[in-house]
C-alpha cells in the first residue's frame, strides 16, 4: 500500500494520468473532425459534377473567413504555428473558444477541396486539449507541466490523424526547435499518443494516410491505370539496401533541401498575404486561382488533381507509366495549390502537402535514375522532403518507418539528414526556435519592459547639486538618477559626477551643468539583451528608456534584471 501511494503521489504521476486522459479526449475531437472533413463533405464534393469540384474551393475559402471571422471572433487561420507559438510563451495560453471556429474553418477549406492537410487543425486541437485539461486539473501539477501536457496534446493529434504514435510522438518533440527537441514531454507524449492512436483506430479504423503505402497491396495509380502489387512483391521491394539506393537517397535529399527551402518562404509569404485586411480580394483571388489550377489538372491529368490534400496525387504519380514532364508540372500545380490556399486565408496543415510534393520528387528522381524498386523513391523523396520543410528529420523517417518497415529508413535517414543540410534553417513552422534556451538566456529574450521601473524620482535640471546628495543619494540609496525637465529625458547624473565640483559649490551648481547625455538610452522595443549589452558597453548598471520623443518612460537597473528570486520561480527552485 506504501509504494502504490508514493507511486500516486509522485510528482510526475498526475501528469502522465492527463496525458492519457489528453489522448483520448484527442482521438475523440479529432474522430469527428477527421469523419466530417473527408468522409463526408469531400467525398461528397467529389461526387459532383466537374464544374462544381473546380469552384468548391473558393466557396470553401469564403465560409472558412465567415466562420472565423463571426464565430471565431476574428481569430486567426493558423493552426500547427499556435502551437510552436503557444510553446515559446511564458504562459502557454490557447482559447478553447476558438476551437470549434477553426475546426468548423478546417473542414470548410479541406472538405470544399483546398490543398491543405487535416493534421494542422488536429495538432491544434490536441494542444488546446493539452492546455484545456491542465487548466482543470492545475491543482495537481508542477508549473512546468503545462508545457508537458501541451506537447502531449500536439502528440496525440498528429498520432490520431496519421495512424502513427511514433511520428506524433517525435514530430511534436521536435517541431519547437529547428535544431533540439523537446525531451521532457517524451514519457508523457508517449502516453497520449499511445491512447489516442488505439482510440483513434478503433473509431476510424487504420487505412494508410498515404495511398501507396496501404499493405498488403500498394495501389500505384488512378482511374483506370492501376498497378497491384501481392504482399510476396512487397517483401522483395522492401528487402534489403542497395549501394544505389544510397546515391538515389543523396540526390532526393539535394532535391528536397532545395525544394522544402523555396517551399518554406514561398509559405512565410502566404502567411503573411493571409494576415492582410483586404480579405475580399483575396479570398476572391484565391479562388479563381484554385479554380484554374483544377480545371488545368483535369485537362492535362484527366482528373482534377490540385483538388484536396493529395492523396489522390501520390497516386496518380507513382505509376510509372507516366512521363517526366507531367511528373514536373504536376509539382508545380501542387506547390501552387498550396500557397494559394494557404494566402486565401485557408485553415489546415502543411503536413500531408509537403510528403505530396516528396513523393512526386522522389517519383522523378526514380525515373531519371531509372529506379527498378517501385515505391522506393517516392518514399524516400517523402521523408526528405518532409523533414526539410518541418526541420523535423526524425519524425519524418519514423513516419516512413511506420508505413513500410524498417528496410527503407536507412536510405531515408540519408535523404532526410542531406536535406535538412541544404535546405538550412528554412522551415514553413513560422515560430519555431533553434534550440532550448537556458533559463538565463530565455530571461534575456524578454522585452525590456518585463524588468522596467516606471515609478522613478526624476532631478529637474535646475536642481542644486546638494539637493541631488541629500535627496536621492543619502535620503534614497540612488547612486545614479534621470535628469527629466517636465517629461523630457536630458540625462543621467550619478554619484561619480560629483567629483568635478567643490564640496563648498554644490549649493549654487545646479545639476544641468553635470548631468550625462552620452549615455545610451533604451526604447521599449528593446529585449533584456540589448539592454544588457549596453550597460556593459558603458560599464553601468541603470539605463534610461525613452520613447521616440524622448518623452522619459523610466529606468531599468541591473540588478533587477537577474534577480535571484525570479531565477529561481523560473528553475521551480
Amino acid at each position: 500500500m506504501n509504494r502504490i501511494k508514493n507511486i500516486a503521489t509522485r510528482g510526475d504521476t498526475p501528469v502522465l494520468a492527463l496525458a492519457v486522459v489528453t489522448g483520448f479526449l484527442v482521438a475523440l475531437l479529432i474522430a469527428g473532425f477527421e469523419t466530417l472533413a473527408d468522409s463526408i463533405v469531400l467525398e461528397h464534393v467529389k461526387e459532383l459534377a466537374r464544374w462544381q469540384i473546380v469552384i468548391a474551393p473558393g466557396i470553401g475559402l469564403i465560409l472558412a473567413h465567415l466562420i472565423l471571422r463571426y464565430l471565431g471572433g476574428r481569430t486567426t487561420p493558423a493552426t500547427s504555428d499556435e502551437f510552436v507559438r503557444a510553446f515559446h510563451e511564458k504562459n502557454p495560453r490557447l482559447s478553447i473558444r476558438e476551437l470549434p471556429a477553426k475546426l468548423l474553418a478546417g473542414v470548410a477549406t479541406i472538405g470544399s477541396g483546398g490543398a491543405l492537410g487535416l493534421e494542422g487543425p488536429s495538432i491544434y486541437a490536441g494542444s488546446v486539449t493539452g492546455l484545456a485539461v491542465r487548466d482543470r486539473f492545475q491543482n495537481w501539477l508542477r508549473r512546468e507541466d503545462v508545457r508537458i501536457l501541451l506537447t502531449a496534446g500536439a502528440a496525440a493529434g498528429v498520432a490520431a490523424v496519421f495512424k502513427a504514435p511514433a511520428t506524433g510522438v517525435l514530430f511534436a518533440l521536435e517541431a519547437p526547435y529547428r535544431d533540439d527537441v523537446n525531451r521532457k514531454a517524451l514519457l508523457p507524449s508517449l502516453l497520449a499518443a499511445a491512447t489516442s492512436y488505439v482510440t483513434y483506430i478503433n473509431l476510424i479504423g487504420h487505412d494508410a494516410v498515404v495511398p501507396f503505402l496501404d499493405n498488403p497491396q500498394f495501389r500505384l495509380g488512378a482511374d483506370s491505370d492501376q498497378m497491384w502489387f501481392t504482399a510476396n512483391d512487397l517483401t522483395a521491394m522492401f528487402s534489403g539496401v542497395e549501394a544505389g539506393d544510397m546515391l538515389g537517397a543523396l540526390v532526393i535529399g539535394i532535391g528536397a533541401g532545395v525544394g522544402g527551402r523555396s517551399m518554406a518562404w514561398l509559405v512565410r509569404w502566404a502567411k503573411s498575404q493571409s494576415k492582410s485586411e483586404n480579405f475580399l480580394p483575396r479570398i476572391l483571388l484565391g479562388g479563381v486561382l484554385l479554380a484554374l489550377l483544377a480545371l488545368w489538372a483535369d485537362f492535362v491529368f484527366d482528373a482534377p488533381l490540385t483538388i484536396g490534400p493529395g492523396q489522390e496525387a501520390m497516386s496518380w504519380v507513382v505509376n510509372p507509366d507516366h512521363g517526366l514532364g507531367l511528373i514536373a508540372l504536376l509539382f508545380g500545380m501542387r506547390l501552387a495549390a498550396t500557397v494559394v490556399t494557404l494566402g486565401a486565408g485557408g485553415v489546415g496543415g502543411l503536413f500531408i502537402p509537403l510528403a505530396v510534393q516528396g513523393v512526386i520528387l522522389g517519383q522523378f528522381t526514380g525515373e531519371i535514375l531509372q529506379a527498378e524498386r517501385p515505391g522506393l523513391y517516392p518514399t524516400l523523396g517523402l521523408a526528405a522532403f518532409l523533414g526539410a520543410g518541418y526541420k523535423a528529420p526524425i519524425a519524418a523517417v519514423m513516419f516512413v518507418a511506420e508505413s513500410t518497415g524498417a528496410s527503407f529508413v536507412v536510405p531515408a535517414l540519408i535523404a532526410a539528414a542531406v536535406s535538412q543540410v541544404v535546405g538550412g534553417k528554412s522551415s514553413v513552422a513560422e515560430h519555431q526556435q533553434n534550440v532550448r534556451l537556458g533559463h538565463l538566456e530565455r530571461r534575456f529574450t524578454l522585452p525590456i519592459t518585463s524588468a522596467l521601473t516606471t515609478d522613478v524620482l526624476t532631478v529637474p535640471p535646475d536642481a542644486t547639486t546638494s539637493e541631488f546628495v541629500y535627496l536621492h543619494v543619502l535620503g534614497r540609496r540612488q547612486r545614479s538618477v534621470p535628469v527629466v525637465d517636465k517629461d523630457n529625458y536630458l540625462g543621467m547624473i550619478s554619484l561619480s559626477d560629483l567629483s568635478e565640483v567643490e564640496r563648498s559649490s554644490w549649493d549654487e551648481t545646479p545639476v544641468s551643468e553635470l548631468l550625462r547625455n552620452d549615455l545610451p538610452v533604451a526604447r521599449p522595443s528593446w529585449s533584456l539583451r540589448d539592454t544588457v549589452a549596453a550597460m556593459e558597453d558603458y560599464e553601468i548598471d541603470v539605463l534610461a528608456v525613452t520613447d521616440e520623443s524622448n518623452a522619459f518612460i523610466g529606468v531599468v537597473y541591473e540588478e533587477d534584471i537577474l534577480k535571484l528570486d525570479e531565477i529561481l520561480e523560473e528553475t521551480g527552485g
